[in-house]
Order: C-alpha cells, then sequence, then structure tokens
C-alpha cells in the first residue's frame, strides 16, 4: 500500500510437486531435511531443516525439536527453537516453547510463546546460514 514490499510470504502451494504432507496419524523419529514444502499434520521428535522452502506445523501438528527454514508457519504445538530466516507466521492456535528467530514476523491473537523472540538483521541470517550449512539468497544485500 505505501509501496513495494520486498518480503514474499510463501504458500506450500508453490512447491508443486516437491511437498511432503505428514499425516495426522503419523509419527517420524529422526531429522528431516528437504527442499521444497512440508506441512505437518502429526507428530515429528527430531529437527526439521529445509534448504529453501516452508515449513507448516497444521493445527493437529506436533513438533519436538529445531526448526530451520525460510518460511516457517506454525497453527500447532513446537517445542524447540524456531529459525526461521525469512518469514514467521504464528496462527491463533500455535503453541512454541522456545526460542524464535525470525527475520519478519506475523502473529495472530492467541498464539502463545514461551521464549525469547530474537530479530535476525542481514548479518544474522548470514551467520546462522553458514552455522547450519545453508546457502543464502544475498541478493538483497
Amino acid at each position: 500500500m505505501w509501496g513495494a514490499d520486498k518480503h514474499k510470504k510463501a504458500d506450500i502451494s508453490q512447491f508443486g510437486g516437491k511437498t511432503t504432507i505428514i499425516a495426522q496419524e503419523a509419527e517420524i523419529t529422526g531429522d528431516l531435511r528437504f527442499s521444497g514444502a512440508v506441512q505437518i499434520d502429526g507428530r515429528v521428535l527430531g529437527n526439521i531443516q529445509a534448504e529453501e522452502g516452508l515449513v507448516r506445523v497444521s493445527e493437529h501438528g506436533y513438533v519436538e525439536g529445531i526448526i530451520t527454514a525460510p518460511h516457517v508457519l506454525i497453527n500447532g504445538q513446537v517445542v524447540g527453537d524456531v529459525h526461521a530466516l525469512e518469514h514467521l507466521e504464528l496462527d491463533a492456535k500455535a503453541r512454541i516453547s522456545g526460542d524464535l528467530h525470525y527475520r519478519y514476523m506475523e502473529m495472530v491473537l492467541g498464539a502463545q510463546i514461551s521464549g525469547q523472540l530474537n530479530y535476525l538483521g542481514q548479518e544474522a541470517d548470514q551467520k546462522l546460514a553458514v552455522e547450519q550449512g545453508l546457502q543464502l539468497d544475498s541478493e538483497n544485500s
């Protein structure tokens, strides 16, 4: 409205054939690394890391571990830190026990956080990416 918005929200539909859904009755134990999108309707007991893409924890989803991805949308429960290198969105039923690291964040009334909020600037993004073994797009430098 007041100018061009330089950050874009990711939508799971933009990843087409690169989308994984963990069903509501499913439970995965172990770390998950991927490129694309994952929607968690079930339980993941382990760390989740996306080089590019989106992690969505639905209303019935549960993650116990660290989430690291460019785009993270949460409407379920997460026990562990969240590193949203670009955009973090917390919906009304989000319940997070852990620290949030984000560049852009949206939070809907009703979301609950038990932890610290940590804003990531461009330098912090690059440092975190190096630590996590990720490559960031440096076009916004």
